[in-house]
């Protein structure tokens, strides 16, 4: 099964090789029929602590790697490089 890719915002990068990442999307409220914005925050590992608060990144399913964390960091759209040499495990 592939893993999944998520885009989204930092929110916080506070912790030690963590950050939380807002990942927001779109969907259509099923009376009303007008599309509305919905938010999760995801914490997601970031090996050297690259990210900084509003940076636009991607996240990785991986295993878990700790009680919350279960998805990394791969790519850091506004340095243009990949933020880790890929995905763990």
């Amino acid at each position: 099964m592939p893993r999944r890719i998520l885009q989204g915002v930092v929110v916080s990068d506070k912790n030690d090789k963590t950050v939380t990442v807002r990942v927001e999307r779109r969907v259509m409220h099923p009376i009303y029929k007008k599309f509305i914005k919905q938010s999760k925050k995801y914490h997601a590992h970031d090996e050297h602590n690259r990210c900084k608060v509003g940076d636009t990144v991607r996240i990785c399913e991986c295993r878990p790697l700790s009680r919350l964390k279960n998805w990394e960091v791969v790519f850091d759209e506004e340095a243009g490089a990949p933020a880790a040499a890929g995905p763990q495990g």
